[in-house]
């Protein structure tokens, strides 16, 4: 049975018909309501058994990457180029149901559907946290023997690697990581760089309720022309679904006042920095994305945009399923005020 076909989220759900597990310190009890939803001891053995599945398709996972690593470093000088060029890349493609697999299982969220335990959420993310950073040792390792470019003017370049897709009600969020410290754009340095970028998609939902009695009353050449109109703004919309994230730090020089204020250690004559992660959004300014001329398109080389800050997250990097969090916390609040305080 391969791994795909034998964890699942909706049948470890089915399985165990668990709920939330009680944070550290709070008593593990159920109500009347919730006795029904509560784990017995044989569904917590029963998610601990699947739980240790996972981790042993991790070490798998983990191993292979080490003997790639060794491959490269004992390697013979007979060994042609072509052999190592082509590995990691063909190796993080063999990765990615495993992410995909651990961020749906752990995140993926519709409503009406019960959320995993803690322990099981958290060990789920830390292995992503485990095999992510073993990936990026190794891309950085072949980095180094020059058998790959993290360049990105390079177009075989392995900047980044996939770690992972999941959906949150209508969000839709793929998940890459940067081997290092990447600059934000490209053709130019203006201070800030990359270190996650998120492609996220707001799925539409469908209307429901009296639309189809009505529809009966009306002409099929109404219908018609209102279908069509209907599957132009959605192909419109479908176009413009998909939005950028990154996680990024800028090194922000501070005067001698500010350094004194922010009690940054520094030795006599040497100027004070401070590097501020945070996670933002990429906004286009040409070509603009309103525009109806397809020349502006057809001419750019290289969309220009700017990076908005949503979330400032303090001076250490934080760990990509803490920022992967933040990120899935703002968007959420968004949602929920755009609902709240809708736009007129």
């Amino acid at each position: 049975m391969s791994f795909t076909e034998g964890y699942n989220t909706e049948g470890i759900q089915k399985e165990t018909g668990y709920s939330t597990a009680p944070s550290v310190g709070e008593e593990a009890y159920c109500t009347e309501e919730q006795l029904e939803f509560c784990p017995s001891v044989s569904d917590m053995k029963l998610m601990d058994n699947k739980l240790q599945l996972i981790e042993e398709q991790l070490q798998y996972l983990l191993r292979k990457a080490d003997e790639l690593q060794h491959r490269l470093i004992f390697s013979k000088d007979n060994v042609q180029k072509e052999d190592f060029t082509c590995v990691v890349p063909t190796f993080l493609k063999t990765c990615q149901p495993y992410f995909n697999y651990l961020e749906s299982t752990a995140r993926s969220t519709s409503p009406g559907q019960s959320p995993l335990p803690l322990y099981i959420y958290t060990q789920l993310l830390q292995f992503s946290q485990q095999l992510c950073s073993q990936l990026e040792q190794l891309v950085l390792i072949y980095a180094s023997y020059g058998y790959i470019s993290l360049a990105e003017t390079d177009p075989k370049c392995v900047s980044h690697f996939y770690i992972g897709q999941c959906q949150v009600y209508n969000i839709k969020l793929s998940i890459f990581r940067y081997c290092q410290h990447t600059p934000f754009l490209a053709s130019a340095s203006n201070g800030l760089y990359k270190r996650m970028r998120w492609n996220v998609e707001h799925k539409k939902g469908t209307e429901a309720g009296g639309e189809e009695e009505q529809n009966d009353n009306r002409t099929e050449v109404t219908q018609g022309m209102e279908e069509e109109q209907e599957a132009k703004r959605e192909r419109t919309m479908e176009g413009d679904s998909t939005e950028y994230y990154f996680l990024c730090y800028e090194d922000i020089h501070l005067t001698e006042v500010e350094a004194m204020r922010e009690q940054t250690d520094r030795r006599t004559g040497e100027e004070a920095v401070l590097r501020m992660w945070s996670v933002g959004k990429w906004v286009q300014i040409y070509p603009d994305p309103d525009t109806e001329d397809i020349n502006d398109w057809v001419l750019c080389t290289i969309p220009q945009g700017q990076y908005k800050p949503l979330v400032y997250l303090g001076e250490e990097e934080p760990p990509s399923c803490v920022a992967t969090d933040c990120l899935l916390g703002a968007l959420l609040s968004e949602a929920d005020e755009s609902i709240t305080h809708p736009i007129t």
